[in-house]
């Protein structure tokens, strides 16, 4: 009995204790020995190249029936080896992943809420407080240089702390940041004086004529703008007028320095677009940041030249005016910090939103920033004043409107050459 044994040959796949394979699952033996062909299928499957193309699993455990008809029409019976099933799991992520998508959206719709809240309530405070330094210390040239200065020393903060990664300072990249900030300080200083002698209202409702220079500029340099970028610019010279000839406050040094500031900041702009485009990896923030540095070294030896000489003057009849120096401390310092605040804000929201919605967002920005300086410092409107305004602001509304749709073209031009 024993050479009978040992002339037989192993069983494949045996219960049997003293068989010299491992002992499998029962369930395993009637579909192998009833299905051969299974049998030769994964032989098959394992001979190619000596390697299996399925996992030990596949090979070793039976396979429902249910899985041996996949999705995949080319593949149907699975008589080839092939990729595993990629569908169903798939599929199985895709159902079970709404929740998590719908998670990440509202997250991020949150996110973005939050930005815009804090660029406009910062917006506001910086508008309120500047304006309030302005009518008990006017010299703009100082103030506008501390504003910088704040946020100078806010970024430096953030760099040497590792709060914010610190660009990398090449010449190159200063040469080509001197052009952007340069106008950038022309921009801002020309919206303080602006501020200084009339009232914030009107200086926002000057500065939504923004749109009108940017046509004109990007026109004369070669660019090109279908009708309705034209057409939405005809409200905002029209509002804007209107709401000069009818301001109580109107000064022709706040009117000039709200248009100063207008080809100031277009001219940066423009200027950024075509110096900077070699230093993209430079994210917005840090880009501002570094602009702030400069824009204060243009900035600062001015104002002395122009305004130095009355600043002791000027501060003790403010300090005699409000009472108490540790309130001009405090309203200089918020609008300071507010300022560099409300442009961050502005920057990071441009970082996750696409230009037309950021447009539309400092449109009603002005909107809101108008209405709350009417509120606080009880400036007069008269009704066609109030009309002018709501035209330009609407015009500029067109404008960004106008504007995306040739941007989407230009897009789809690009796409379509490629």
């Amino acid at each position: 009995m024993l050479s009978s044994r040992i002339n037989l040959p192993p069983t494949p796949l045996s219960t049997n204790p003293t068989s010299p394979f491992p002992r499998f699952s029962p369930n395993l033996l009637p579909s192998v020995r009833s299905k051969p062909s299974d049998r030769h299928r994964f032989s098959t499957s394992a001979a190619i190249n000596g390697v299996s193309s399925k996992p030990t699993s596949l090979i070793l455990n039976p396979i429902p029936k249910s899985s041996l008809f996949c999705k995949n029409p080319v593949d149907r019976f699975r008589v080839f080896p092939s990729k595993p099933n990629l569908h169903v799991p798939a599929a199985a992520a895709a159902d079970g992943g709404d929740t998590t998508a719908d998670s990440v959206s509202s997250n991020k719709t949150l996110q973005l809420a939050v930005v815009f809240g804090l660029w406009y309530f910062q917006n506001i405070v910086f508008n309120i407080y500047n304006k309030k330094v302005l009518n008990v210390f006017s010299f703009p040239w100082l103030l506008a240089s501390f504003q910088l200065f704040t946020g100078s020393i806010w970024m430096l903060v953030l760099w040497s702390l590792k709060l914010q990664p610190c660009p990398k300072i090449s010449k190159p990249f200063i040469m080509a940041l001197l052009g952007p900030a340069l106008f950038h300080t022309i921009g801002h200083i020309s919206a303080c004086v602006s501020f200084s002698k009339v009232a914030v209202s009107f200086t926002h409702v000057i500065k939504s004529a923004e749109p009108v220079f940017s046509v004109l500029f990007s026109s004369f340099l070669g660019d090109s703008y279908p009708i309705q970028v034209w057409l939405s610019i005809l409200p905002i010279v029209f509002g804007c007028s209107l709401a000069a000839i009818t301001e109580a406050t109107f000064n022709f040094e706040g009117l000039s320095g709200a248009m100063i500031s207008n080809v100031g900041f277009v001219l940066r702009n423009i200027y950024s677009k075509k110096s900077l485009q070699s230093f993209k990896e430079v994210n917005g923030l840090n880009l501002y940041g570094c602009i702030s540095i400069i824009s204060l070294l243009y900035l600062f030896p001015v104002a002395i030249f122009v305004e130095g000489s009355k600043w002791v003057q000027g501060y003790h009849q403010a300090i005699s005016s409000i009472g108490n120096a540790s309130t001009l401390y405090l309203w200089v310092l918020i609008s300071g910090i507010f300022y560099h605040l409300y442009n961050q804000s502005s920057y990071q929201a441009l970082d996750e939103i696409s230009p037309l919605t950021f447009s539309v967002g400092n449109t009603m920005k002005r909107v809101v920033v108008i209405v709350a300086s009417v509120l606080v410092f009880r400036n007069p409107i008269r009704p066609l004043n109030a009309i002018g305004s709501a035209l330009a602001i609407f015009g500029t509304f067109l404008y960004s409107q106008a504007t995306s749709k040739k941007s989407s073209k230009k897009i789809e031009e690009g796409e379509k050459k490629d």
